[in-house]
């Protein structure tokens, strides 16, 4: 079997336990088991299973990372100088992600499971990776959110972005389910990418609605 065969094989393997199971419940003797390789390859390839978790991270992001810094220039470049609207800001993220290849049809929607883990579960090792890692694009990603919103307060801000990242981990990774249950109520055949649409806006909305916690203290 050939090192890069060897390697897919345990990535894929651990990618859909740790979205089933989560981080702490997956065992690497479920991960070898499942890969049908010995625990002495993942020790060789990967080191320890923090490293593992890094490198399924590290598959979907290196690439998701550069397919965003490419879509923000393009960006910039359509806005020649002047600020991007939220609806352009927020579907250059989203298009570069349900635009990416992946290896296989649920890989967005395993992926945003991953990523809702690794803020739900005891991970630090790996928020730690993420921002050592991809500081540039996400960062870059926040200036571009502020230039947006010039009106909001930090505070403001940081809670709207967490409720769109909840919103949108939530929405993308369970994107087969949602629409199985479109199909089955309403007779109606949807996309990943039709739900991107969908959410984009809603999201712009939600970041530029009146801060109701502002508004109670003036009134």
């Amino acid at each position: 079997m050939a090192q890069s065969d060897t390697v897919d094989r345990i990535l894929d393997a651990a990618e859909e336990l740790f979205a089933e199971r989560g981080f702490s419940e997956t065992s690497l003797r479920m991960i070898t088991s499942k890969a049908n390789v010995n625990l002495a390859a993942v020790n060789y390839h990967f080191g320890s299973k923090n490293a593992l978790i890094h490198a399924v991270f590290a598959r979907f992001l290196t690439p998701f990372s550069a397919t965003l810094e490419k879509a923000f220039d393009e960006l910039e470049l359509k806005c020649a100088g002047k600020p991007a609207t939220l609806d352009q800001t927020l579907w250059a993220l989203t298009e570069s992600a349900v635009r990416m290849p992946h290896r296989n049809e649920k890989g967005i929607s395993i992926f945003m499971r991953l990523l809702g883990l690794a803020y739900t579960q005891s991970q630090g090792h790996l928020r730690k990776f993420l921002e050592q890692e991809y500081s540039e694009p996400f960062g870059r990603f926040m200036r571009l959110l502020k230039d947006a919103s010039p009106h909001m307060t930090a505070v403001d801000r940081y809670w709207r972005i967490q409720f769109m990242l909840g919103a949108t981990a939530f929405t993308m990774s369970s994107s087969d389910a949602l629409r199985e249950i479109l199909e089955n109520k309403l007779g109606v055949d949807t996309t990943v990418q039709e739900i991107a649409a969908r959410l984009v806006p809603f999201l712009a909305a939600g970041l530029q609605a009146p801060d109701p916690v502002a508004m109670s203290r003036t009134a």
